[in-house]
């Protein structure tokens, strides 16, 4: 069974080498396999996840186990500096003292040194407490034989013991304890004033321990680092690292700047073994040193995302900005190089920037050279010419070359609708309406109704903003002909509506009407444009109406002669605000009236209902839409716990709980409306 299983997770990590449930699996089965069988499993596993600490730690102990030191040192060699957990870092300390432990004086160094290297990465962890611990009882155990040696044994302890206290970990209040009488062993006298002296720096670390471990118990040490799926689990984790990283960046201890330095880095380095593959981590990272003055580490933070993540146009991008913002031109040309590639599959934006790369670093003919390269290429978008265009027009102060780029781009894009607006966005700044007409003109000879509609816009925003009231008229009518088939343009089914008025007269969010007026204006496009979409289904594909469909009333408004006026259409586009209905008069009576024949359940949800403050519906709009509507089928069964609604003889509507949420059964008369 065992075997079936781990087959099958073989099987899964052919096609998906970052399935963490079938690499549990093989990892699983590597811990019971001799060594020589389980490496090639965690050579497989850690190719895929070479942050997992654990897998790390697990490869590294089988070696120990079988007394292979060597492979074991090799390994860890491999992974230490991009893997700071303290379970991974003791395991390398246990390998280093089994190595020196019989070597005597020369042994002990190099094993106080192997102490001191894992201290400076790993120090600052919440959980470094034990090593702290063992890292003391290492130096009380060395062997002191004159009073000098002894001085400077007990000196070392005491520096040690120092750093410990104020370092906000799991066991810090232990050590404060083992220091105090450590210190007393020395020389009560002496210990009253470090203890006194120390005291505040110790209350400090405790405090900031506590807020330290709730923030370090919302991450989840287990987790493997995977490309993001966008999972609630993985932005609960995202979220609880850069709350992390927020807290230790605020310095909350108040310690050395170069103390705080370092546990940030760690935090950093730390968070990275999780979120390799969030780019905004490695870009937060990389920012925070280039800040802080080690540009040379924020370069080697990019160098390390960019093996990562190679593929990431974001960190390039970045890290090419940050190479040019201290000077390094070359470096950063390489980088915008690499986006390139052999220029051939090169994306358009990745032209652009090159070429204002160029523009800024070597000049005007670098780019201009660069561009009537690049332009050859088959897959060279409209994008590129706009962007060499505008940079030839602002930055060079050359309308002709602009103008020419955009004319030679015609021949290329002459159907791309954005194309054309950026075109006529830039001859309007030249004040040349005569040929911002013509290329309205000529890109609408070309372009079929289903892509014209924004150029039409834009042309009838043209007439409108400089054109003279002919020429006004005649852009909007000849817009309204070419757009009446195109579901774009709801127009074509009422001719009579304000929106040309409200168009023509407004200007920069300033309108001539109310933001109600607007408002019933929208409302009313958007029912035409459902009405027109409803009688488009009702025609069968071969273009005969069906019998029961061809009767239906939004059919038939929708068909009317032009000069037909239905009594919904022949009223005022902007209603008065119906009257308030006055107690006692005749729309109260008459609404008594009709409450009067509805069962009294039904009579008091009507009651309930929000009054109605704006313009009355058009109920034969309305009506025809709700008739075509797919509702969903009614769902039967229990009805959810709740207050029940009940109408009392006098009128007043109460609420009565339904204890626990047995399902309230309608009688007959309920259900009948009777």
């Amino acid at each position: 069974m065992a075997d079936v299983k781990v087959k099958k997770a073989r099987d899964v990590l052919m096609g998906d080498k970052y399935n963490v449930e079938a690499s549990e699996i093989l990892a699983n089965q590597a811990q019971r396999l001799p060594i020589t069988e389980a490496a090639p499993i965690y050579e497989q596993l850690l190719s895929a996840f070479p942050t997992a600490a654990k897998y790390w730690k697990q490869y590294v102990e089988a070696y120990m186990i079988a007394n292979n030191d060597a492979a074991a040192k090799q390994v860890f060699g491999s992974c230490l500096l991009d893997n700071r957990q303290i379970a991974l870092w003791r395991c390398y300390i246990r390998l280093i003292r089994k190595l020196n432990d019989k070597k005597g004086a020369e042994g002990q160094e190099e094993t106080n040194n192997a102490f001191e290297f894992m201290l400076n990465y790993v120090g600052p962890d919440i959980a470094s407490g034990p090593v702290w611990i063992e890292y003391i009882t290492f130096l009380k155990s060395l062997p002191a034989t004159d009073p000098q040696e002894e001085s400077q044994r007990t000196a070392s302890i005491r520096k040690v013991y120092q750093k410990a206290i104020v370092t906000p970990t799991h066991q810090v209040e232990q050590i404060w304890k083992d220091y105090g009488n450590f210190e007393n062993s020395v020389s009560r006298a002496l210990a009253k004033g470090l203890v006194s002296e120390y005291q505040p720096k110790h209350n400090s670390a405790k405090a900031v321990y506590r807020e330290r471990k709730k923030l370090v118990d919302a991450i989840d040490w287990n987790m493997l680092a995977v490309p993001p799926t966008g999972s609630d689990k993985e932005e609960q984790q995202c979220m609880a690292w850069k709350r992390f990283l927020a807290f230790e960046k605020g310095n909350p201890q108040r310690i050395d700047s170069e103390a705080s330095k370092s546990r940030i880095i760690l935090s950093y380095e730390q968070c990275l073994m999780y979120l390799c593959y969030y780019p905004d981590v490695w870009y937060d990272y990389a920012t925070w040193h280039a800040d802080n003055g080690s540009m040379d580490l924020a370069v080697k933070v990019y160098q390390k995302a960019l093996k990562v993540l190679p593929d990431s146009e974001l960190l390039k991008y970045a890290y090419a900005e940050m190479e040019e913002s201290r000077g390094e031109i070359l470096p950063a040309k390489k980088i915008y190089e690499s986006l390139l590639g052999d220029g051939v599959n090169a994306s358009a934006l990745a032209h652009i920037q090159f070429i204002r790369f160029l523009r800024r670093t070597e000049g005007i003919e670098a780019a201009r050279k660069y561009f009537v390269d690049a332009h050859k290429h088959p897959n060279c978008t409209y994008h590129v010419f706009v962007a060499y265009a505008m940079m030839a027009f602002c930055q060079d102060k050359d309308p002709k070359l602009a103008h020419n780029v955009f004319e030679s781009g015609m021949k290329r894009f002459m159907h791309e609708p954005e194309y054309i607006l950026e075109y006529a966005d830039f001859l309007c700044r030249l004040n040349d309406d005569k040929n911002v007409r013509a290329l309205f003109e000529r890109a609408l000879s070309s372009l079929p109704p289903e892509k014209s509609v924004e150029v039409w816009k834009r042309y009838t925003q043209f007439e409108q903003t400089y054109g003279n009231l002919a020429s006004i008229l005649k852009v909007e009518q000849r817009r309204k002909e070419a757009l009446s088939k195109t579901r774009e343009d709801g127009a074509s089914a009422f001719e009579g509506t304000l929106h040309d008025v409200v168009s023509r007269y407004s200007f920069m969010g300033l309108s001539p009407c109310s933001s109600k007026d607007l408002d019933y204006l929208a409302r009313q496009d958007c029912l035409v444009k459902n009405i027109n979409k409803k009688v488009e289904k009702s025609v069968l594909p071969n273009g005969v109406n069906d019998a029961k469909t061809s009767a239906t009333p939004a059919k038939d408004a929708a068909l009317l002669p032009k000069t037909t006026e239905s009594p919904a259409t022949s009223i005022s586009l902007l209603p008065a605000p119906a009257a308030p209905l006055v107690g006692g008069t005749g729309a109260t009576k008459s609404l008594n009236e009709i409450l009067g024949a509805f069962s009294p359940a039904l009579a008091g949800f009507v009651r309930n209902l929000p009054s109605v403050d704006g313009p009355a519906p058009d109920v034969d709009i309305v009506l025809p839409i709700l008739l075509q509507s797919s509702l969903p089928p009614v769902q039967t069964g229990k009805l959810a716990p709740g207050p029940i609604i009940m109408n009392d003889p006098s009128g007043a509507n109460k609420s009565r709980p339904n204890p626990g949420g047995v399902p309230v059964k309608l009688t007959k008369q309920m259900h009948s409306g009777d």
